[in-house]
């Protein structure tokens, strides 16, 4: 069995009930009898996890363990790491073995932590229901006809399916929470530039940060304490204190204020959503938050503003792909901007070419004011709204997602609708705030139901706290699909 919180994980290592070896074993074999059914790994070598296991337990042995030695994680396919591919979900990379490893890997490497794999993703970061992705779209375990999420579906979905006690994800507009919540689990997108953006394959760079999902908060506070810290490798990492995430685990939840958003509670939510937001409520109420009315009037206006400004920025950092340095490149040409165009039009898939041609077209001459400089305005308006919010309640509950988990194809028809669906995550992005998504309840065709925690700059320890309290007095994070 391997139904293994992080913490108890940990717990098994430490008490020497298991070796490092024997857990992660476990975990292949179990990864080997359940992966095929939802695609969540695209990359494994076992003979990798077992020289980091043998590693852990020579250090355990030794008397040298930390907290998370030997524990497995798995990391989304962004995240390098030297001897491994790291392709983001992309034919572009689907040669490329990092020749370095990301910072946020390497501070979890040196806990000792012992890497099961990489989880499939939407193609470079680029989807809310990890369809896009070049090895093909990952199953949600709790219904392989429905979507998981994205674009960190593949982390969500070896996590939800007990796969790996924790992964790493990434959010840039919602892609740890939202997939977090159809999936079941707990995950929490951190306050921009608290962990490190190196050796993190760059999507839209101002928006793109890296986060745990596990099963519960205490599992994410734990992650989080040796994930986050300065990095001068980072231009964006911010220099601060080291924190303990853990801190606020056992404060109680009596006199916290929590906001409702108008703009988030309304008719357009599902009625699984609905009911869902209505069982945080009551858990808030139970044990002593007081629920306060708040509002966010820019709402509506954060999706138009997050896909002009992820767009350009998405336009930029993809433009590195050409052929010439590494990664794909087309076998026949004529000339070098042949070679450009053929390695990008056989490169990439559908809804990144589609998100670089509306960058490029928002940063062109003529429409750079009318849009891109407009969506920065609009982006300053948003995180106004929350800073105005959080004079009246610490804390905000909101909605993951307007509704559970689509079926596989439902939105690809429409991109649009499949923006849309990323109402209530992607204003967290924009304002650079720190939210986590957990699980609240199911849909009535059993699907998971997930609400957000979302916290003023620098509040991860009081939103781990809340949840971790709200987890307590509940029990839908501990349910698996069978």
């Amino acid at each position: 069995m391997t139904h293994y919180t992080l913490k108890q994980a940990a717990d098994l290592l430490q008490s020497k009930q298991s070796s490092a070896v024997e857990l992660a074993q476990e975990y292949l074999a179990a990864i080997a009898a359940q992966n095929p059914a939802i695609n969540g790994y695209i990359t494994l070598d076992a003979e990798k996890t077992l020289a980091e296991a043998r590693a852990a337990d020579e250090h355990i042995a030794q008397g040298k363990a930390g907290a998370l030695t030997g524990v497995p994680v798995a990391y989304k396919d962004i995240f390098c790491q030297t001897g491994w591919r790291s392709a983001c979900g992309s034919k572009m990379l689907d040669n490329f073995v990092a020749p370095y490893t990301a910072t946020v890997v390497q501070n979890l490497l040196d806990a000792g932590m012992v890497t099961l794999g990489r989880t499939n993703m939407d193609e470079f970061a680029m989807g809310s229901t990890n369809e896009s992705s070049f090895y093909g779209a990952t199953k949600n375990p709790w219904h392989t006809e429905h979507v998981p999420g994205g674009s960190s579906g593949g982390s969500a979905a070896v996590v939800a399916a007990r796969l790996a006690p924790a992964a790493l994800g990434s959010d840039t507009g919602g892609s740890i929470r939202q997939p977090a919540a159809h999936c079941g689990i707990t995950g929490i997108k951190p306050t921009y530039g608290i962990v490190s953006r190196f050796g993190m394959v760059a999507y839209a760079s101002s928006f793109d940060q890296a986060g745990p999902m596990a099963q519960t908060a205490e599992d994410c506070a734990i992650l989080l304490n040796a994930m986050a810290g300065f990095d001068e490798r980072d231009s964006t990492s911010l220099q601060r204190d080291k924190e303990d995430y853990t801190r606020d685990l056992g404060a109680p939840l009596k006199g916290l204020r929590v906001g409702l958003p108008k703009e988030y509670f309304t008719a357009s939510n599902s009625s699984d959503v609905q009911a869902a937001l209505e069982n945080a409520k009551t858990l808030l109420q139970s044990q002593g938050a007081e629920l306060v009315e708040v509002s966010l009037p820019q709402t509506e206006l954060s999706i138009p503003a997050y896909y002009v400004l992820a767009s350009a920025e998405a336009s930029t950092n993809l433009s590195r792909y050409d052929g010439v340095r590494y990664g794909h490149r087309a076998a026949q040409f004529a000339d070098l901007d042949e070679m450009y165009s053929r390695t990008r039009a056989e490169g990439f898939g559908s809804e990144v070419k589609r998100r670089i041609m509306i960058g490029t077209y928002v940063l062109s001459h003529g429409y750079y004011d009318a849009y891109y400089l407009k969506a920065q305005k609009l982006r300053r308006l948003v995180a106004n709204d929350f800073q105005v919010a959080f004079e009246q309640c610490d804390l905000i509950l909101a909605p993951a997602a307007p509704t559970a988990a689509p079926k596989l194809g439902e939105l690809n028809q429409d991109p649009v609708q499949a923006y849309l669906s990323d109402i209530y995550t992607i204003a967290v992005n924009l304002a650079g705030l720190p939210a986590l998504s957990l699980p609240a309840g199911f849909s009535t065709n059993g699907l998971p139901i997930g609400v957000q925690l979302i916290g003023n700059y620098f509040a991860e320890a009081k939103i781990l706290g809340a949840a971790h309290q709200m987890q307590l007095a509940s029990d839908w994070h501990t349910k698996a699909p069978e």
